[in-house]
Order: structure tokens, then C-alpha cells, then sequence
């Protein structure tokens, strides 16, 4: 069984919670590391904790939403190792795994609907990394956190 890991700000707590229910009637763990209220609350909060959970191994992907997607993109790709790409449309869901081998996909519950959501959590889930050409970019990626990226 594949362990996920889910995360949101108050703007999102329905939305991840159909997200959530989906993947773990899809045989999925799911770890939720909140928001469970609406009440206001600071998105880097849930990012850094899931994003925690991708460092430590416990968990290789992770979703995080808020009302745009972005907030939370920017947050969690503070994060060294993080790959966290910020989709609304399938084909970029895909190519995401595929070429970027992103770990974190995040999303707008004020950008897109629940059908959308699902099919976005479950392109994500279910590439793989393509690897080749790809691979070597992201090796650079790797080397730009450390501040190794050759000119």
C-alpha cells in the first residue's frame, strides 16, 4: 500500500476531505496533516508539516491545497527535496510526474471543482517518473539547493 500524505489551509478542508476519502477508498494511506477547521489559518503551517513527512521518507507524495494552490506551492518548494508543482489542468498533472518528477501537487479549492480535484489526485498518483533526459534536470535541481549548480 502507497502512503500518501494531505495537507490544506481553511479554505480548503471540503475539498481535501473528498480528496482524502478518494485516495483511501483507492487503497491508498492517507496521512492528513490538517487544517481540519475553517478558521483562518497560516498555509505554511501544513505545508512545512507535510512537506516533513516527504523529507523524513515516511511518505513519497504528497497534496496540498488552498484557495489558490499557489501559497502553498510557494511554501513547500522552500523546502529542500521538494518538487511541489502547482496544476489545474490534466495535462500538466501528468507532465509533472512524468518530466519534473514532482512529489507535491498543489491546488485551488477556489480554482477548480471536486471532479477536477480527483482526476488531478489520481494522474499524480498514478505516473510515473519518466527518467532519461529528465533525470539529468533534476539532478540539477538537487544541485542548485546546494548552492552546486555550475554556470
Amino acid at each position: 500500500m502507497r502512503k500518501l500524505v494531505i495537507g490544506c489551509d481553511h479554505a480548503a478542508t471540503e475539498l481535501k476531505a473528498i480528496v482524502r476519502d478518494h485516495l483511501i477508498e483507492r487503497g491508498f494511506e492517507v496521512i492528513d496533516v490538517g487544517t481540519h477547521t475553517t478558521d483562518s489559518c497560516n498555509y505554511p503551517d501544513y505545508a512545512h508539516a507535510l512537506c516533513q513527512k516527504i523529507q523524513s521518507g515516511e511518505c513519497e507524495l504528497g497534496i496540498l491545497i488552498c484557495g489558490t494552490g499557489i501559497g502553498m506551492s510557494m511554501a513547500a518548494n522552500k523546502h529542500k527535496g521538494i518538487r511541489a508543482a502547482c496544476c489545474s489542468d490534466t495535462f500538466s498533472a501528468r507532465l509533472t510526474r512524468l518530466h519534473n518528477d514532482a512529489n507535491v501537487l498543489c491546488f485551488g479549492a477556489r480554482v477548480l471543482g471536486a471532479g477536477l480535484a480527483l482526476d488531478l489526485a489520481d494522474i499524480f498518483v498514478d505516473t510515473a517518473f519518466e527518467g532519461g533526459k529528465h533525470k539529468t534536470r533534476i539532478d540539477m535541481f538537487v544541485d542548485i539547493e546546494n548552492g552546486e549548480l555550475k554556470g
